[in-house]
């Protein structure tokens, strides 16, 4: 005999909502996959555009010359 959403072994909607649990799993997963690639893929051109800034810092103060400017700069962007 069945009691509205229970069976007669008192499980419920099954092991933590059956379905739900699975639609809510895979969308953290999917979340989890999002942000770890934003984060690998942020960094590395983070880091390159800090080297730029840097490069132009130095070119401005006058440690380097227009020729070393671009030197660098082209193996940066390279």
């Amino acid at each position: 005999m069945m009691y509205g959403l229970y069976n007669d072994y008192g499980w419920g909607m099954g092991w933590f909502g059956g379905s739900i649990m699975m639609i809510i799993f895979w969308a953290l997963f999917i979340a989890l996959i999002v942000w770890v690639v934003r984060e690998v893929g942020g960094k590395h051109s983070r880091s390159g555009s800090q080297a730029i800034d840097i490069l132009k810092e130095r070119y401005a103060k006058g440690e380097i010359s227009k020729e070393e400017f671009e030197s660098k700069k082209k193996d940066l962007l390279t």
